[in-house]
């Protein structure tokens, strides 16, 4: 197997006297999506606030592209090539759709933020912008207030910022979340077609999304990894079916 983009050595986080997540360890390598799975409460979320630093973990490590990251902010692994789509969408709604993804070509380059209102007119930041609206699907949607978009549009806004930050490693932190069916499969076909060109690690509830597109799955259950393995593997554990998915795959 090769080097890991991805490595949580012992992570565990407690809030007072809850464990959310239990010497959580797991490798993620090059090109692969990467899926973590579980029922509400098990430790999903707050996982990958350790991951792109938002918070601390209490013991263990993080290693991303061979370098421990542990101690550093979002800000610095991102600037590294460690990006997020939140689960909540994140977006600025007064700002145009471009201008959104100007500002995270701009925070890549580590220019200041101080002429945010013509971010989307300079052209070094209009180009990649708009390239990662193509990538995404909304580049007609490019001068539209951010605000005034669907639900689902928000989500691929939100999928071009991160793009746009050149991710080595790409977190997605329930895509599906909040939007329809057919948006759902413009979604996965999206993802589909991004595997390979990144390295993702994906958290998600719909396990029909999740089948389609992990090339390996970690269940994790109360804050602990259950069980890592391909997603044929993962489905038939007599584990993870009695645990989490009982009669969702059936």
């Amino acid at each position: 197997m090769p080097e890991p983009v991805l490595r949580l050595e012992g992570l565990r986080k407690n809030f007072g006297s809850l464990v959310v997540t239990d010497d959580v360890t797991l490798d993620v390598v090059p090109g692969e999506m990467h899926a973590i799975i579980g029922p509400n409460g098990a430790g999903k979320t707050t996982l990958i606030n350790q991951i792109s630093g938002l918070i601390p973990p209490d013991e263990g490590r993080i290693l991303f592209a061979g370098a421990d990251v542990t101690g550093l902010p979002p800000e610095a692994r991102a600037l590294r090539g460690l990006a997020r789509s939140f689960q909540i969408t994140s977006i600025l709604p007064g700002f145009s759709v471009l201008e959104n993804v100007a500002l995270a070509v701009q925070a890549r380059a580590g220019s200041s933020l101080r002429f945010v209102g013509r971010a989307a007119d300079e052209a070094a930041l209009n180009l990649p912008a708009m390239a990662a609206l193509e990538q995404t699907g909304i580049a007609d949607r490019a001068r539209v207030p951010a605000g005034e978009l669907s639900h689902g549009e928000k989500r691929a806004l939100e999928l071009a910022i991160a793009l746009a930050m050149q991710p080595t490693l790409l977190l997605l932190d329930e895509p599906m979340a909040g939007i329809g069916r057919e948006e759902t499969e413009r979604q996965v076909e999206l993802l589909l077609r991004l595997k390979g060109e990144m390295t993702m690690v994906l958290v998600e509830h719909d396990m029909a999304a999740v089948f389609a597109l992990a090339d390996r799955i970690s269940v994790l259950i109360r804050g602990r990894v259950l069980v890592t393995g391909l997603p044929e593997a993962v489905r038939a554990d007599p584990q993870v079916v009695t645990a989490y998915l009982g009669e969702q795959m059936e």
